[in-house]
């Protein structure tokens, strides 16, 4: 379909919308967005952001799971020209100019350089955020264990936050990492690898450990990040609807946290004593 064929989503449209599905003045939210699937937004895809900000208000704030676009996560993967080019000459991870990862949505980088955005220090777990508890949720991210106790998926969860998937499917739910932090289950994969970063100025590589995000830390964990928000929708809890044209879904952080650890300490057990 052409671009004049499809109804125009406006910004007071996407408010309007905003507010049907839950979301309230003050919030906390953590978003997941697909631009594409909104539909033909007037103005592009600031407009999203600027709607979200403006039905959150002054008090309330936006955070995104960002990333870093040029992350060496899995290094040791790469072929050793590339290797080695990458630790000679990389640029160090910049909370303040490194690139936001465009694959975890095209908003992540039009956040991280909105006015008055804040991010996290940790290269691979980063977050940006913007409003009035932005600064207290990306500040002191811890390098080790980036997505436990202390980063700003706990933060998010300590706010009383909620999580807002518009338009993205139940995989790229972050906050399911935290609550494989906390479940209590044995044989946890860990992964330790090297991130430049500047510190002091100064290009530094240091050595990250942290459970293994992206090659399951348990078994199936591309399955279970789509069942969980599944099962947790049929017993009555989140709210479903459109923005836009978008499938979306409003979820209780800390909600949606304690039904993954109590889901996943059922599927894989509790460590013995």
């Amino acid at each position: 379909m052409r671009k004049s064929q499809l109804p125009p989503i406006t910004k007071s449209r996407l408010m309007a919308d905003f507010k049907k599905l839950g979301t309230e003045s003050g919030d906390t939210i953590m978003l997941h967005a697909s631009v594409k699937a909104i539909g033909w937004i007037v103005g592009g895809p600031d407009i999203v952001i600027q709607a979200l900000l403006d039905v959150l208000g002054a008090d309330g704030t936006l955070t995104m799971y960002v990333g870093w676009e040029d992350s060496p996560y899995r290094l040791e993967k790469w072929n050793e020209e590339w290797q080695q080019a990458y630790l000679k000459e990389c640029p160090p991870f910049d909370p303040k100019m490194s690139r936001a990862h465009r694959k975890w949505s095209i908003l992540t980088e039009y956040l991280r350089t909105w006015p008055g955005a804040y991010r996290s220090n940790h290269p691979e777990a980063s977050c940006a955020a913007v409003g009035a508890r932005a600064k207290w949720l990306t500040e002191n991210h811890p390098l080790q264990y980036g997505y436990g106790p202390g980063s700003p998926l706990a933060k998010l969860c300590e706010a009383k936050g909620k999580v807002l998937l518009l338009g993205a499917p139940f995989d790229t739910i972050t906050l399911l990492h935290y609550s494989e932090n906390l479940a209590k289950v044995s044989n946890k994969r860990t992964v330790r690898y090297k991130m430049p970063i500047l510190r002091d100025g100064k290009r530094v590589l240091v050595e990250i450990e942290e459970f293994d995000t992206c090659g399951s830390i348990l078994p199936n964990a591309e399955e279970y990040f789509k069942i969980i928000p599944c099962e947790f929708l049929s017993f009555g809890k989140g709210i479903s609807g459109k923005i836009g044209n978008a499938q979306s879904y409003l979820f209780d952080a800390n909600e949606l946290v304690n039904f993954a650890v109590q889901w996943l300490e059922r599927k894989y057990g509790k460590p013995p004593l």
